[in-house]
């Protein structure tokens, strides 16, 4: 009889060991669970506030990558502050000419009717630090789930390019002063595990207020549509 108990104190005490390890590691894993992610994204780069003669042509794309950390905010982890560093190329096809003379930059709308113009863009080249609200529906285990992603994005221009071709001749320009050195803009995150819809919506001008189209103020931005994609 006395032995029959000691195996029963054995048993229970063992099982009860064994759920205490178990919700220990479970706590555990809870605790130290975050949402550290590298993003690479693709997108299409469209103008806004263009003047009514100005157009674009062909497929202007942008290429993202960088890592965000993450930052839970509530128990269960599923909110939090993300903050990140990444790098942005940005390409825009369009009907201004960029050239330069005697050291002056100017800006001229393409007349296209007498020239055959094979490629004109300019590219940007940024620095970005964005900061993200995240919210999603998320465990340490569970990695396909509905995430809604908000934020900011401010981006530092280390480098700008602009390039003409046509069957009058080529132009080829760099590091301008012309655009503005930091750009920033609301963005939005939201999808399903690997596959998540990205915009960017520019609230400053690409060019400084020295880039003039007719006379007029280039006060166009930038918005972009495309495709997120995160990875642990």
């Amino acid at each position: 009889m006395k032995n029959t108990f000691l195996v029963v104190l054995f048993i229970t005490s063992f099982i009860g060991f064994s759920q205490n390890t178990e919700d220990k590691e479970k706590s555990d894993l809870y605790k130290n669970y975050r949402e550290d992610q590298f993003y690479i994204s693709v997108t299409y780069n469209l103008l806004n506030k263009k003047p009514g003669d100005v157009s674009q042509s062909g497929f202007s794309t942008g290429f993202h990558l960088g890592f965000i950390r993450d930052m839970p905010i509530n128990e269960k982890r599923t909110v939090a502050l993300g903050i990140g560093l990444g790098l942005s190329t940005n390409s825009y096809n369009q009907n201004i000419a960029i050239s330069e003379t005697n050291n002056q930059v100017s800006f001229n709308v393409i007349d296209e009717s007498g020239i055959n113009v094979s490629k004109n863009k300019f590219t940007t080249y940024l620095l970005e630090v964005p900061f993200e609200f995240r919210w999603r529906k998320s465990s340490p285990t569970n990695y396909n789930f509905l995430r809604i992603y908000p934020g900011f994005k401010l981006g530092y221009l280390f480098y700008n390019s602009t390039k003409f071709k046509s069957d009058q001749g080529s132009e080829k320009l760099s590091n301008i002063d012309n655009f503005n050195k930091l750009q920033y803009g609301l963005t939005l995150s939201a999808g399903y595990s690997t596959w998540n819809v990205h915009v960017y919506y520019g609230l400053n001008p690409i060019f400084k207020d020295s880039a003039k189209l007719d006379g007029e103020i280039l006060d166009i931005s930038s918005f972009k549509i495309g495709l997120m994609f995160y990875i642990l």
